[in-house]
Formats: structure tokens, sequence, C-alpha cells
């Protein structure tokens, strides 16, 4: 039994960046429509569900993507940054969404309860998105700045570093 759950992550793990697309520039333009479901098991249309003048996502295709979401998110509560922010696990592919209920679960396992409604997960539109942002270098999340239309007002999608922190910051403190 050890063996097959073992199997089948590796299989989700594998499948998760199934189709490479080259990485973009999306400054200026509109992030697509896509749907997900909190961790806490709220439906989202993204972007149509935010109600913010500003919401940052972090978008990660694979489990790797949590160390880079993680800086972020320490950078932002270190420097007090004001925005409301959503950790986005993009997965596409027929076999995850098979096994979502179980990819979740796990997801939960490792996550407060408390932050579980800032974790939206992209099934069923992950290929959608994938193909907007592009996939390459996986492990690097996408970090997009997002304004109250769902214009995309800042992107960055080359990993943590303090000085793409400082410019975000700069964008949101011109706006």
């Amino acid at each position: 039994m050890l063996k097959a759950i073992m199997t089948l992550v590796m299989v989700l793990v594998v499948s998760g960046c199934s189709t490479q697309y080259p990485n973009q520039a999306l400054l200026g333009k509109q992030f697509p429509t896509v749907t997900g479901e909190s961790l806490e098991q709220q439906s989202f249309t993204i972007p149509d569900d935010f109600n913010n003048p500003h919401t940052l996502l972090l978008i990660g295709y694979k489990q790797d993507s949590q160390f880079d979401i993680d800086r972020w998110l320490i950078g932002l509560d270190m420097t007090a940054v004001d925005v409301t922010a959503f950790e986005l696990p993009t997965i596409q592919g027929m076999v995850p969404r098979m096994f979502s209920t179980l990819i979740d679960s796990g997801m939960r396992k490792g996550i407060p309860k408390e932050l579980w409604g800032g974790v939206i997960t992209i099934y069923k539109d992950g290929d959608k998105v994938q193909a907007f942002t592009g996939n390459e270098n996986p492990n690097n999340s996408r970090v997009i700045l997002l304004d109250e239309s769902g214009k995309i007002i800042y992107f960055y999608d080359r990993g943590f570093s303090v000085s793409a922190l400082n410019n975000l910051k700069a964008v949101l403190e011109k706006q």
C-alpha cells in the first residue's frame, strides 16, 4: 500500500509541469479568468472575486516553488507591505485533477488552518495559467500584482530577491 501511494505521489510530481511553455512578459495584460478552490473549500473565480485595490498572487507550479513563495511571504511580512496576498498552487494535467482531494489534504497537513483561506489551488485551469505566464524554471514562483480590474501591474518570475521585493513595494507606493 505504501509503495502504491509513493508511486502516485511521484506521478503527480512528474506530471505537475508536463507541458513546457516559454516565459512571458505580462505587464499591462489582463489576468485570465480561472477557477480554483481554497483549502477552506471555498470556490473562487480569479480575478473576479478579488475586491481589493491590489491583490498579490504567488503562483507555484511545483512543490519546490513553496520555498520561493515562503521567502516572498516572509519578505512581505518583515517589510510590512500592506497587500492582500494569495498562494496559488497551479497544477496542470488530468492525473492531478483526479487526485485533487488527496493533494489538498496533504497541503492542509502542512499549512496552519488559519492560512487555508489564502491558498487557492488551481487544477482545471492549471494549463491555462501556465501557458499565460510560462513555466520555464518551474521552481520559481510567479509573483503577480493585480489592480482592482485584474490588470497586471507587477510581474516577476526569477525567484525571490530583495531588489524585486523593493520594486514591488515601489509599485504599490505609486498607486
